[in-house]
């Protein structure tokens, strides 16, 4: 069976669920393809999501007016004004699917129809939504009635999608879409080797400073503030695809109060040992690290430094339902403040079942 996942490339989160989805059907026997239309039919939407991650990396709060202006605007919900259509029918009418998976909330309508009216062939189309509980930054792109399922990782994501029209009867609760290693209990884990592999020692506190896949963080401010601090502490700080922020933190010089591993990009297998092995988490509240800080129990402190994002505003609203509060800084004194405080940093935990199945089978029953 064919499956085609329409994803695109605004955050992170989109295209991780997409491969980790890809990964799991291939697993199965089937045959999948991603395919990120935004980017590969116009340059336009191109732009579009260039302009979506440089706001994210520079001026998180000008997304409220980015945000609202895409809601507002509606530019992919009409198929006759979708521009470089041609090229997503070509797509289509190539790879010949069986089923339409999109994790994105701007695929769900105008190419919905344009999935449907190729050779008379009726394709299943399925949207699974990344976001973890409604909020200001719930897209109502994200619902489309006509399509044959909506799938959300947590019961909340559902409940935001009826409230905006979805019937329940199309709803599927189907828990994460992570990479495998995130789904494997190893009984075997051990701490400290997981530490003594970068030098580390278990007696001190251990950070650990996230950054999503377009490599948005504040790594270096933070590191020389601990230092300034005296905060005597580990950081292992994940730079992702930013290469300036790694050689940056390399050429930092030895400390008696701070130790300082940086790593670029990881893998999900180093990925899940970190965030089980950590004190804590610093990280923009984005739905791909948030959802792996949950199904590991990793303690999270949100960076909202720059102001926050209305999709961010989703994920944090599921945290703080989950935990009663949120702690969360504007500017890093308050983070500093924070760490000296010593207080309790809020976690949720909800562990992973084995696979995905539950919606790999939905999509599968769908098929046939």
């Amino acid at each position: 069976m064919k499956l085609l996942v329409l994803s695109a490339s605004t955050g992170g989160g989109h295209n991780m669920r997409a491969y980790a989805l890809q990964d799991w059907w291939c697993e199965k026997g089937g045959d999948c393809q991603v395919y990120q239309p935004l980017e590969n039919t116009f340059w336009g939407y191109k732009s579009g999501c260039q302009l979506y991650n440089f706001i994210q990396k520079k001026m998180p709060f000008l997304h409220y007016g980015y945000f609202n202006f895409l809601e507002l605007a509606s530019l992919h919900r009409n198929p006759g004004i979708i521009l470089g259509s041609q090229k997503f029918i070509k797509k289509i009418k190539e790879f010949s699917p069986d089923i339409i998976v999109s994790v994105h909330a701007h695929l769900n309508h105008g190419y919905f129809k344009l999935s449907q009216t190729i050779d008379s062939k009726i394709i299943p189309y399925v949207v699974y939504c990344g976001e973890l509980a409604d909020g200001n930054g719930f897209s109502r792109h994200w619902v489309n009635p006509d399509i044959d399922l909506f799938a959300s990782p947590y019961q909340e994501g559902c409940i935001a999608a009826e409230k905006r029209g979805m019937p329940s009867s199309k709803c599927l609760v189907a828990g994460p879409l992570l990479r495998k290693p995130f789904y494997i209990q190893d009984r075997s884990f051990d701490r400290l080797n997981i530490l003594s592999k970068y030098g580390l020692q278990p007696n001190l506190p251990v950070y650990l400073l996230g950054t999503g896949a377009n490599g948005v963080n504040h790594h270096p401010a933070i590191i020389k503030r601990l230092m300034k601090a005296q905060k005597k502490c580990q950081v292992i700080a994940l730079c992702g695809s930013n290469d300036k922020t790694l050689l940056e933190l390399r050429k930092i010089p030895p400390s008696d109060y701070l130790d300082v591993v940086a790593l670029s990009q990881v893998g999900a297998t180093e990925m899940v040992s970190l965030l089980r092995s950590v004190d804590l988490m610093v990280a923009r509240p984005g739905a791909g690290l948030t959802t792996e800080a949950i199904v590991t129990g990793c303690p999270m402190i949100f960076d909202l430094t720059g102001g926050g994002m209305p999709q961010e505003n989703n994920n944090l609203n599921f945290w703080k339902s989950k935990t009663g509060s949120i702690l969360s800084f504007y500017s890093i004194s308050k983070l500093i403040n924070i760490l000296q405080e010593k207080q309790p940093i809020p976690r949720v935990e909800i562990p992973l079942e084995e696979s995905p199945n539950l919606f790999l089978d939905a999509l599968i029953k769908l098929v046939k």
